[in-house]
């Protein structure tokens, strides 16, 4: 069994992924517009530059995701994708950059479980943990 995550988008995909891409140290695998699948004729021609696929590697895992309609997008709500790296300066440098034209929720600090730990939601409207792992015991 294989758990990945599926995010959808106004129209920002393209521009959220380079940006993941950048931030995560990840790397695209396919960028895949409506006008170049075989769906090109049934999306209008202003949807056409829009994302029907997007993948992104990150290590092991594997991002995905996609422009939708206008009328199909919701904002996310009800989760937050849990970003765990390894230590403290590098979940800082991560949330300092998933918040530009963000919202902080939880600004990142020591907690109880972590040496760093933050709440936001980037400026593509994905809402985020990210949280360095327990250096050391409590």
């Amino acid at each position: 069994m294989r758990l990945s995550f599926h995010l959808v988008f106004d129209g920002q995909c393209e521009s959220a992924f380079r940006f993941y891409e950048r931030t995560l140290g990840g790397k695209i695998d396919l960028l895949l517009t409506y006008g170049a699948s075989p769906m090109a004729e049934e999306v209008s021609p202003e949807r056409r530059d829009q994302i029907v696929h997007a993948s992104l590697t990150l290590g092991d895992l594997v991002l995905a995701g996609a422009d939708v309609a206008p009328e199909e997008y919701e904002q996310p709500q009800g989760f937050y994708i849990l970003l765990a790296v390894e230590d403290r300066a590098e979940a800082e440098r991560i949330f300092d950059a998933l918040a530009q034209n963000g919202a902080v929720r939880m600004p990142i600090q020591k907690t109880f479980w972590s040496p760093a730990f933050g709440v936001l939601v980037d400026q593509f409207g994905t809402p985020w943990e990210i949280s360095a792992a327990r250096l050391t015991a409590a």
